[in-house]
């Protein structure tokens, strides 16, 4: 990852050009943006995630913080809820809302293309807040 300054009598400006990705909880392709790590950013987290061709990530919980995303390529279904048995598909162009707490899954509908979604959160250390969920254990307390 390439990360660059520029510095003002009174502001940094931080560019970072992430050429390696990352893997996460969710066991998808991140490409490390804006963090508190790599901009010292204080309340914001931005990333590039690539879901591969027929990929899924894995259904997770982000605890405490918010996350918007804009698809920029692709068609993804999210599966989210209690046993994630609500959907929404979404395409270039959707901004989607998920607030914190909610479990879901990000689903890629091609066999053959790629999805990528830039991520945006109100929290600068995020990563360290995904938390695995197993939709069968809400499922049997229902």
């Amino acid at each position: 990852m390439q990360v660059t300054t520029q510095e003002t009598a009174q502001q940094t400006v931080v560019t970072v050009r992430p050429q390696e990705k990352l893997a996460t909880v969710q066991h998808l392709p991140y490409f490390i943006g804006l963090s508190a790590a790599t901009a010292g950013t204080r309340g914001l987290a931005m990333h590039l995630v690539v879901v591969p061709p027929g990929g899924r990530g894995e259904p997770h919980v982000h605890v405490g913080y918010e996350t918007g995303i804009y698809i920029l390529e692709g068609r993804i279904e999210t599966r989210y809820g209690p046993g994630l048995a609500e959907s929404v598909i979404n395409e270039p162009g959707d901004f989607v809302f998920i607030p914190p707490g909610v479990p879901h899954q990000p689903v890629n509908l091609s066999a053959t293309e790629p999805a990528r979604a830039v991520i945006a959160r109100n929290d600068a250390n995020e990563a360290d807040r995904v938390v695995p969920y197993d939709p069968r254990e809400a499922s049997a307390s229902q």
